[in-house]
C-alpha cells in the first residue's frame, strides 16, 4: 500500500491492486438483496400473498421517497463525522444491523400481511441500504484520484456486485432442483447442466414446473439466509483491511456553497440524468421480467436462467473495462445501450416455447450487464474532482454519492412502480399468468419488458454522446490538483502562491 506521494494530501491516496480488490468484496451481499428486490419480491408479494400488482408497484415507491430524506442526510454525515475508524466506516458497521432486520422481516413475511407491514419493513430495509451503500460508494471513488484506477475500482466492486448476484440466483435454482426431486450436489449440479443444456435444445420443455406460489416463499427465505451470513462477514473483512484515504487539508464546504457548486457542475448534472433514464429503463424491464419469462416464454426455471446470465454478466467486465480504457468511458456506455436495446427490441418477436432465442438473447443481455453497472458509477468519481476543484479543496464525495443514489433509487421506485401498476391495471393477472389475462395486458407486459428499457436509453443517449468529461481533460484536472496538494502540503508559504486549476 502507497499511502502517499509526493505529499500528504488525500488525493495521492493510492491503493494496492490487492485491496481494491479486498473493498469490492461489500458489494457481494449489497448484490444478492437488490436480485430479490428487483424480480422475486414483487411476484411473492402479488401472487403468493395475494397483493395486487397495483399495491406492490405503489408500495415500492413510496419506500422509495423516504430515501429523499435519508440519502441526503446520510451524505453530509458522511462526508463531516471524524472517528478513529474514519468518515466512512462507522456507517457501514451501524448500517448492518439494520439491514439484516430489514431483509429477514421483508423476504420472510408471515401469512395474511397486509400493505402497512410491507411498506414498514421495506422502508427500514432501505435504512439500512443507505447507511452501507452510500458511505461504501463515496468512499471507494476516495481511494484514487486517477482516471483508469477508478475504473479499475468500480469494475472490482462491480465484479463482486455480479459474484453476488450469481450467489443470488443459485438460491432459487437450488429451489427449483431440489423441488424436483434432487438433493446432492451432484444431482443438483447434474440438473443445472440438464436445464442449461435443455434451454438451447428445446427439452426444457418437458420439465413441469413447479408451483408459483410454492416457488417464491423458499426463494426468498433461504436470500434472507444468504444476507444474514454474507452481510455482516464481508462489512468486517473490509473495514478491518482496507484504510481510508487521509483527510484532505481543506474538508469542509458550507452546505449552501457546496450545493451552488454541485448545481454549476454541468458533468455531475450530466450523470445525474443519464443514470436516472438508463436505470429508469432497467427497473421497468426488472419489475415484469420473471413474469415475461414464466409467463410469456414458459421458462419453468428461472433460476437456472438468471445464474446464467449473471455468469455471463462477470465473464464480460474485462471487455467493458477495456473498452472504457481504450475509448473513454462514456463512449463504452453508449455502446452498451445501444447494443441492449438492440437485444430488447428482438424479445418482441418472441412467444410460448421460444427457449433456445430467449436464452441467446438473456444470455447477449448478461454480457452488458457488467457495463450497465460500472460505467455510470466510474464517470461519477471523475466528477467529484471538478467538485474539488471549485471548492478549493473541499472534498464531499459523500454528499455526491448520495445524490447519484437518491437519483438512483427514486429511478427504480417510479420505473418499478409505473410498471407494476400499468401491467396490472391493463389486465395482467400475477397469480395466473397468461390464461386469467386480458389480450391488453399481456400485450402491455411485452410493450413494458421489451421496449420500455429501449425508450429511457433513447432519452439518455444524446446526454452521453456529448459527455465533456474525457479521459485528456481529467488528466489536466487531476494534475492541477495534484500540484495545489503539494503546494499545501508544503506549508503556508507554499499555501499563499496557488492558483485556482483551470476548469475543465
Amino acid at each position: 500500500m502507497t499511502a502517499q506521494a509526493a505529499g500528504s494530501g488525500a488525493g495521492l491516496f493510492a491503493p494496492a491492486r490487492r485491496l481494491i480488490a479486498v473493498h469490492g468484496l461489500l458489494g457481494l451481499p449489497l448484490a444478492v438483496i437488490g436480485y430479490p428486490l428487483a424480480i422475486w419480491i414483487p411476484a411473492h408479494y402479488a401472487g403468493g400473498l395475494g397483493l395486487s400488482l397495483a399495491a406492490v408497484g405503489t408500495i415500492l415507491m413510496l419506500a422509495r421517497f423516504t430515501d429523499v430524506i435519508t440519502d441526503p442526510i446520510m451524505g453530509e454525515i458522511s462526508d463531516r463525522f471524524r472517528t478513529r475508524l474514519g468518515r466512512r466506516k462507522p456507517w457501514i458497521l451501524l448500517g448492518v444491523p439494520v439491514m439484516m432486520l430489514g431483509a429477514w422481516f421483508l423476504f420472510v413475511p408471515p401469512e395474511g400481511v397486509g400493505v402497512l407491514y410491507f411498506l414498514l419493513w421495506l422502508t427500514v430495509f432501505f435504512v439500512g441500504v443507505t447507511m452501507i451503500a452510500l458511505p461504501y460508494r463515496a468512499w471507494g471513488a476516495e481511494l484514487s484520484t486517477d482516471y483508469h484506477t477508478r475504473s479499475l475500482i468500480t469494475a472490482s466492486r462491480e465484479f463482486f456486485v455480479i459474484a453476488g448476484l450469481i450467489v443470488a440466483a443459485a438460491v432459487p435454482m437450488v429451489v427449483e432442483i431440489t423441488a424436483d426431486g434432487g438433493t446432492g450436489i451432484g444431482e443438483v449440479a447434474a440438473a443445472l447442466w440438464r436445464d442449461a443444456i435443455g434451454a438451447f435444445t428445446g427439452a426444457i420443455a418437458d420439465k413441469v414446473p413447479t408451483s408459483r406460489a410454492a416457488l417464491t416463499g423458499p426463494v426468498l427465505t433461504g436470500l434472507a439466509i444468504a444476507v444474514l451470513v454474507s452481510l455482516p462477514l464481508t462489512a468486517l473483512i473490509v473495514t478491518a483491511l482496507v484504510p481510508e484515504p487521509p483527510a484532505a487539508m481543506r474538508e469542509r464546504v458550507p452546505l449552501r456553497e457546496g450545493m451552488r457548486i454541485m448545481w454549476r457542475n454541468g458533468p455531475m448534472r450530466r450523470v445525474i440524468i443519464i443514470t436516472f433514464l438508463v436505470i429508469m429503463g432497467e427497473s421497468s424491464r426488472n419489475a415484469v421480467s420473471l413474469f415475461f419469462i414464466r409467463d410469456i416464454i414458459g421458462v419453468p426455471t428461472i433460476g437456472a436462467a438468471y445464474f446464467l446470465y449473471f455468469v455471463a454478466g462477470i465473464a464480460a467486465i474485462p471487455f467493458w473495462l477495456h473498452l472504457g480504457r481504450r475509448f473513454g468511458k462514456h463512449i463504452a456506455f453508449m455502446v452498451t445501450l445501444v447494443f441492449v436495446s438492440f437485444v430488447s427490441i428482438s424479445n418482441l418477436f418472441l412467444g410460448q416455447g421460444d427457449y433456445f432465442v430467449f436464452f441467446c438473447l438473456f444470455l447477449l443481455k448478461g454480457f452488458a450487464f457488467g457495463g450497465l453497472q460500472f460505467l455510470p458509477l466510474a464517470m461519477l468519481a471523475d466528477v467529484v474532482d471538478i467538485d474539488t476543484a471549485r471548492s478549493r479543496g473541499g472534498r464531499r464525495a459523500g454528499t455526491y454519492f448520495a445524490v447519484l443514489g437518491l437519483s438512483e433509487k427514486l429511478a427504480v421506485a417510479i420505473g418499478t412502480g409505473l410498471a407494476l401498476n400499468i401491467v396490472g391495471f391493463l389486465g395482467f393477472n400475477a397469480v395466473e399468468g397468461v390464461a386469467g389475462s386480458s389480450e391488453l395486458g399481456v400485450r402491455s407486459l411485452y410493450t413494458v419488458y421489451c421496449l420500455g428499457p429501449v425508450l429511457f436509453y433513447g432519452l439518455a443517449l444524446p446526454l452521453i454522446w456529448g459527455y465533456p468529461l474525457t479521459p485528456e481533460r481529467h488528466q489536466r484536472l487531476r494534475s492541477a490538483l495534484d500540484m495545489r496538494a503539494r503546494r499545501l502540503a508544503a506549508g503556508p508559504v507554499a499555501r499563499q502562491l496557488i492558483d485556482p486549476p483551470p476548469q475543465p
